[in-house]
């Protein structure tokens, strides 16, 4: 079942509920690279809380979206990694330490507007 995308002011949110096959991680990644462009988006929140585990292949697919938002313009945060995930993620070596990560949904959208509050532009003056 595809993860539902929601556009939620100049963010998009993506609320994953179950765990996913490699394929479903690929078309997460691609729909949300997607969208970014499609409704010119800021910030992607992706929302891990529903998830017991996250393997090697959706960590380094979330942070290869994480990367390409940032060469987008946008940013990313991951939200909702639960204690047991975020201590066997540590034990196997899967780091996410150049990604954005938050408490919950509402510390997501905080740091996202923060973000965006302090982005300055080279033309502006």
């Amino acid at each position: 079942m595809p993860v539902p995308i929601l556009k939620q002011g100049p963010y998009l949110v993506a609320s994953i509920q179950d765990a996913l096959s490699d394929r479903e991680v690929l078309e997460l990644q691609e729909n949300l690279l997607k969208q970014i462009g499609e409704v010119r988006a800021s910030g992607i929140i992706v929302d891990v809380t529903a998830m017991d585990v996250i393997d090697s292949f959706a960590s380094r697919s979330l942070r290869t979206v994480a990367l390409t938002t940032r060469l987008r313009g946008a940013e990313m945060v991951i939200v909702g990694i639960q204690p047991d995930v975020a201590f066997a993620m540590v034990q196997f070596g899967l780091l996410m330490d150049d990604v954005n990560t938050a408490l919950d949904l509402e510390e997501g959208l905080e740091f996202l507007d923060s973000w965006i509050a302090g982005r300055t532009f080279d033309d502006e003056e």
